[in-house]
């Protein structure tokens, strides 16, 4: 009687796993790069937010003296670990100038970009390396 066997040889099987390890040590890199850009996006947005609350301010008061920042953390609500970008101001406010700051945290740490800044004027920093 003929038995005939089923099933993966040994090296079929290393085979796969090399190849799947392959695909996992380029998809790996780029996926935590799209979760970096994603971050630094969230701060762009928390940064502008913060921005055209201080330009609201400043035409309530007439000054930039005294106004809080919406949120100092980014993602919005974020703690611990989850804390991407702590917002803030590079120098207290003004009567007539602020620069807004978004310093890379946890994760973020070791970012291409660095830390984000928006002035009242509206420039951004940094200028160079598609950050903004």
């Amino acid at each position: 009687m003929n038995k005939t066997q089923r099933g993966f040889t040994l090296t079929e099987l290393m085979v796969v796993v090399a190849i799947i390890g392959i695909l996992a040590s380029i998809a790996y890199p780029a996926y935590l790069e799209y979760v970096r850009r994603a971050a630094r996006a969230d701060a762009k947005a928390v940064l502008m937010e913060a921005a055209q609350f201080m330009e609201r301010y400043f035409t309530t008061n007439n000054t930039y003296v005294g106004a809080a920042l919406p949120s100092a953390v980014s993602p919005k609500g974020a703690t611990g670990a989850a804390v991407r970008y702590n917002i803030g101001f590079s120098v207290g406010p003004t009567p007539t100038t602020y620069t807004l700051e978004a310093v890379p945290a946890n994760a973020q740490v070791g970012e291409a970009c660095g830390t984000l800044t928006v002035a009242h004027t509206g420039a951004t920093t940094p200028a160079a390396g598609n950050c903004w």
